[in-house]
């Protein structure tokens, strides 16, 4: 164990989603670091050059240069491909995933590795065989003094001050419900739904697609003397224009959704980049209205999924009976995907109406709080870094040290952050929370 490490050191704190890498220093109020988890990706050819020149960082298979970051990922490049180190929110590959950190040491943190101890958020649905790979990539090859993982879900829990609750995280691949009990991840009620960002984004493309007369002009032309782009590179700048659609016209409807009144809503003025400019009225409602109630999405035959509502309950009612008053009286909202205009509104209304109501009078009963619901932010969750621990002598006993690791085998202790918190008040700026009166 590092037990007799200096206190006041600069730990470190990553939290690397699906759709966004975040890292900071713990303590600090922002993650010095955020920029997209997708990378993208060029091979030299046979004769050792690159399809253009290129300024990225080397990866570690020989031939291979990667572009990380948004500036460098935007830029058209020949044969440049697209993609994710993360699949279902769980590391798939490691060469990629070695290059992002090296680059957010590099380039965000500009320190040794060996000179911070690390604590990084996972998948409340990690399996153990890579959180042990992990764990020797962050000791080998960083050379860290102390890791520390711990479930994404618990950490925005406690970031918000609870330590019982369920965290209801919708970003870009997943909508998931995680039942939290006093720390501990309750891994039989974790329900998951991809009704979340990437779906939706979908949703608008089939609901844009107008018909064409024949023989009509193009309403927009084609950029000459651009690089052969691949695929994925082009779908990848088609989404960031979509996620700026969504983030700034979407809407959810505070109630099941209805053409009539979504009619009546005022229009809200967008311009594409290529000029096209519109009015939206109605679809502003019925994209995200998916999210809810699946029955509304296309291409969806003979659906099955879940609507947002429909996890929460779903979780809730895979649990203990005993806690359940305490899950549905701590709904923690995290994940940029909540951030669209009346998503916990929406949410609040639909939990008021399915909560059995034995369960609603006994959530009366032990929670009498009467505060709003909170809007803040959410997705920088879960906490960083304001809510994270800076005073790492406090993790000693649930930490992974590096002697303990190095030369052995991997050991991780399953043991919630509660040692590992300041003992100060906790901060609740980093998620919103629903509490049914």
């Amino acid at each position: 164990s590092s037990g007799g490490m200096a206190t006041n050191v600069g730990a470190l704190v990553f939290d690397i989603g699906s759709y966004s890498v975040r890292a900071g220093y713990a303590g600090e109020d922002c993650p010095k670091a955020d920029f997209p988890t997708v990378i993208g990706v060029t091979l030299d050819r046979e004769d050792g050059s690159t399809p253009m020149e290129t300024d990225g960082d080397k990866g570690k298979q020989s031939g291979t240069t990667y572009y990380i970051d948004t500036n460098q990922l935007r830029v058209p490049r020949e044969s440049m491909e697209v993609m994710s180190p993360l699949k279902n929110g769980m590391i798939e590959d490691w060469d990629s995933f070695q290059a992002i950190l090296d680059h957010t040491y590099k380039m965000h943190f500009k320190s040794e590795p060996s000179l911070h101890p690390v604590l990084m958020s996972e998948a409340s649905w990690n399996t153990r065989a890579k959180r042990e790979k992990l764990t020797e990539l962050m000791f080998e090859h960083y050379n860290i003094p102390a890791f520390f993982l711990c479930k994404s879900a618990v950490l925005s829990a406690f970031a918000n001050g609870r330590s019982t609750g369920l965290v209801l995280d919708s970003g870009a691949t997943h909508t998931t419900a995680i039942p939290v009990h006093d720390g501990y991840v309750l891994q039989q009620g974790i329900v998951k739904s991809p009704l979340a960002g990437d779906f939706m984004s979908m949703q608008y493309v089939k609901k844009d697609t107008d018909a064409v007369r024949e023989g009509a002009p193009a309403s927009w032309k084609k950029k000459e003397k651009l690089p052969q782009v691949t695929r994925s590179w082009h779908n990848y700048m088609c989404n960031c224009v979509i996620q700026d659609f969504q983030a700034s016209v979407l809407q959810v409807s505070d109630s099941p959704y209805d053409e009539q009144v979504a009619a009546q809503m005022p229009t809200v003025h967008y311009e594409l980049p290529n000029g096209y400019n519109c009015d939206f009225g109605a679809e502003r409602l019925k994209i995200p209205e998916g999210l809810f109630d699946p029955s509304n999405a296309k291409g969806l035959s003979g659906n099955t999924m879940l609507g947002v509502g429909h996890v929460v309950t779903t979780s809730v009612g895979m649990c203990d009976i005993d806690i359940r008053p305490g899950l549905y009286g701590s709904v923690v909202v995290t994940g940029g995907n909540t951030l669209i205009q009346g998503f916990t509104d929406r949410l609040n209304r639909e939990l008021s109406q399915k909560t059995p109501p034995h369960e609603a009078e006994a959530d009366r009963q032990q929670h009498h709080s009467g505060a709003p619901l909170q809007c803040l932010d959410r997705r920088l969750h879960p906490g960083i870094a304001r809510n994270l621990p800076a005073d790492v002598d406090l993790q000693t006993g649930v930490r992974g040290g590096r002697e303990a690791v190095c030369g052995q085998e991997v050991s991780l202790i399953p043991h919630p952050v509660s040692a590992s918190l300041s003992p100060s008040p906790f901060d609740t700026s980093s998620a919103s929370s629903i509490v049914l009166l």
